[in-house]
């Protein structure tokens, strides 16, 4: 009986030494603390402009780009990401008067081009059904940097960088524990004063046009996620 007693516990503890090596070298899904994703991106601006001067209104064009983004997991639940990604655009007003300066009354204007760079912050709250499926909503702010500006017609055009806000909705779905896919729609809320120097319209005359404009893009994204 003795022996029997001390087999029975040398196998119950050969088990447990087993079971806690797996549980150690073996994570399970939620163990997984950060989450990182590339995604293709297209950039749809929603842009309205008060424009000084000239008037008419702001164009800013389409575009495609690739983002990342990481995911700190705070719970099960709730995490935060941080989105990075950078897009340049072509500006032009459409329908402005040049009269002033000897031009038509009713002109589209090429202002160029610029780069936007809004660095996101999102809060998200995840959500799961099934072992699969994983919807997810967030909401947010950003800092957008506008940079490489060029001017187009007019001599200069400087914007200013400025704080926004967004939202998002989104679903993961799993293919592995580790790697899954993507697919993400965000609003962000971006506004900058822009200045056009446009003296060299006017004969050498000074000549600022100044427009509060608000970019307002739309990011519809698709993408693969790993966990780590």
């Amino acid at each position: 009986m003795k022996k029997l007693l001390l087999t029975l516990m040398g196998a119950a503890m050969l088990v447990g030494t087993q079971s806690y090596a797996q549980e150690s070298t073996t994570p399970e899904k939620n163990d997984y603390k950060w989450q990182m994703r590339l995604r293709g991106v297209g950039v749809i601006p929603h842009n309205k402009a008060d424009i000084g001067v000239i008037g008419g209104q702001i164009h800013v064009d389409n575009n495609y780009i690739p983002e990342l983004d990481f995911t700190y997991f705070f719970t099960e639940n709730f995490a935060a990401e941080l989105i990075l990604g950078t897009t340049k655009h072509n500006v032009s007003t459409r329908s402005s008067s040049l009269a002033a300066i000897g031009g038509p009354s009713d002109a589209n204007v090429d202002l160029g081009s610029v780069y936007l760079l809004p660095p996101t912050l999102m809060v998200q709250y995840h959500h799961k059904f099934g072992e699969v499926f994983k919807p997810y909503v967030g909401v947010g702010a950003n800092y957008t940097i506008f940079y490489n500006e060029k001017s187009g017609v007019a001599k200069d055009i400087t914007y200013k960088n400025s704080f926004g806000y967004g939202y998002q909705v989104g679903f993961d779905i799993d293919l592995t524990d580790k790697f899954f896919i993507n697919v993400d729609f965000k609003k962000l809320f971006l506004k900058t004063d822009v200045t056009v120097d446009a003296s060299n319209l006017n004969g050498g005359a000074a000549l600022e046009i100044p427009a509060k404009v608000k970019v307002d893009p739309m990011l519809i994204g698709f993408g693969v996620g790993m966990r780590f």
